[in-house]
């Protein structure tokens, strides 16, 4: 069975009908888990204080916000090469939903370097690639908004979420492409060494699934929104003719 068939909309709307459901709940589950656990379960770090807690929601979020633009980048590809309609769509849903992300990325990073470094922002190489992945986001959604024609926009927004991948790898490895930068290394890492400490690390794993369920389940949800909006707009482009030779 091929895995094509979901980009018809009636397939899509069956599966993803089965499955929102089941990712909402283990969504709640996750989250509920880790914050919980790592907000009031969890010591002070003998450095950061409390303040190393801010990681269960600003490690999680800067993960999804990279890996949003990175899905959307997928569903741009598929619709230039394929011509889903449901990838393009799958995209857009995905805007908002990354840009969130980016943001409380950013104002956690701010809340966080404040007490560490004296200063809420600093134009370090990953903080300033993650702003303008953030005005990436925002332009993306504002092209949608600006062109009416669906296949036209489908295009532009394609093109436009290729260049701004590139921010998105620099946000992701501009600590390893530049040595200089106040940004500390990866929290998570193949390494062990380069990790948190367990304590701080197991309820992080639940709150980073917890984060990247919350992210299937908002683009299914909008994904879902956005083809019945379309076809909507179908039935309506089709009554207008019917209209107007009724009133002619």
């Amino acid at each position: 069975m091929s895995l094509w068939r979901y980009a018809n909309p009636v397939e899509f709307m069956r599966l993803s009908g089965r499955i929102l459901p089941v990712v909402t709940v283990l969504c709640a589950v996750c989250l509920a888990t880790g914050l919980i656990w790592g907000f009031f379960f969890t010591p002070d770090d003998y450095q950061q204080g409390s303040t190393v807690k801010i990681i269960y929601l600003h490690v999680p979020s800067a993960l999804m916000a990279i890996n949003a633009w990175i899905m959307m980048l997928v569903a741009s590809l598929i619709w230039f090469i394929r011509r889903h309609h449901v990838s393009a769509l799958a995209a857009r849903a995905a805007a908002p939903v990354g840009a969130v992300f980016t943001l409380v990325a950013l104002l956690t990073g701010a809340i966080w370097g404040q007490p560490m470094w004296g200063t809420f922002w600093a134009w370090d190489p990953r903080l300033t690639s993650f702003l303008i992945l953030f005005v990436f986001y925002l332009g993306y959604m504002a092209l949608w908004e600006a062109v009416e024609d669906p296949e036209k926009v489908a295009d532009l927004t394609a093109a436009l979420c290729m260049v701004g991948s590139v921010f998105a790898l620099l946000s992701r490895y501009a600590v390893l492409f530049w040595n200089q930068g106040l940004h500390q290394g990866a929290s998570l890492s193949l390494d062990a060494e380069e990790n948190v400490a367990d304590v701080f690390y197991q309820p992080l794993l639940f709150c980073i699934a917890g984060f990247v369920l919350l992210f299937i389940a908002l683009v299914l949800l909008r994904t879902r929104t956005e083809i019945r909006l379309r076809r909507l707009q179908a039935l309506e482009t089709r009554a207008t003719p019917l209209a107007e030779r009724a009133i002619g």
